[in-house]
């Protein structure tokens, strides 16, 4: 027992171990076959999941990193189906884009009453419900989806039927019905999206993956003020 505690590093902070922990992923991926902006998102994906396989399923379309960072730029809202999401974004980097970021700016109404009405007196799920409840929101903002497929789903055929335009769709629902088919839906739009193939997914996913857009912004801006600064 004394030998398995000795192994233990207790003493290291938050920071240490997550850069030591990319470093080690380092150790077993090849960053350079990956643009630097898909390396970061790569690397917050299998840092969140310890599943380097995870890497081959990553599917980026549209200059989708490009497009958030614009995005966030402008303080567009962010409409997520899980209020994991919601409680897992972090505003204090989101309002490193635009100081109006607040976590009212990032919605979820799945838990809403008349939400949970609707969806009871439709016969369909409050996950589906909710992102027509959110239908202005999703258009012109940023579109987070880590949990419910039809809420995917949705957002593609408001896309289509109702010619709404979100910034950024980030869709990586999980699980066994409708997953698979709604992100094989999402890969025939023309807007800017990240999603994994596949049935795997989940709300940390997709906030790692928002997060790892963020970082391009901050990697680029922290090159820009390293090239101009006085020598």
């Amino acid at each position: 027992m004394r030998f398995m505690r000795d192994k233990i590093i207790w003493n290291a902070s938050g920071q240490w171990i997550e850069k030591e922990s990319f470093r080690r992923i380092e150790e077993e991926v090849d960053k350079n076959a990956f643009p630097p902006e898909v390396w970061r998102i790569v690397r917050r994906l299998i840092h969140t999941t310890a599943d380097f396989s995870i890497a081959d399923t990553l599917c980026l379309k549209n200059n989708p990193v490009e497009a958030g960072i614009k995005a966030l730029l402008d303080g567009v809202p962010i409409y997520s189906d899980s209020n994991m999401i919601r409680s897992g974004i972090s505003v204090a980097k989101l309002k490193q884009f635009n100081p109006s970021y607040t976590r009212e700016s990032i919605h979820c109404y799945v838990a809403d009453p008349d939400v949970a009405e609707t969806a009871k007196k439709g016969n369909i799920t409050r996950a589906l419900a909710g992102v027509r409840k959110a239908r202005d929101i999703i258009d012109g903002g940023i579109m987070l989806c880590g949990n419910a497929p039809l809420a995917l789903a949705e957002t593609v055929r408001l896309v289509y039927d109702e010619n709404i335009k979100p910034r950024l769709i980030i869709g990586m629902p999980v699980g066994f019905v409708n997953v698979v088919e709604s992100k094989e839906y999402l890969k025939t739009l023309d807007i800017p999206f990240i999603t994994i193939e596949g049935r795997r997914g989940g709300s940390t996913l997709a906030v790692a993956t928002l997060h790892a857009v963020m970082e391009t912004f901050f990697a680029e801006r922290t090159a820009y003020t390293e090239a101009t600064a006085p020598e």
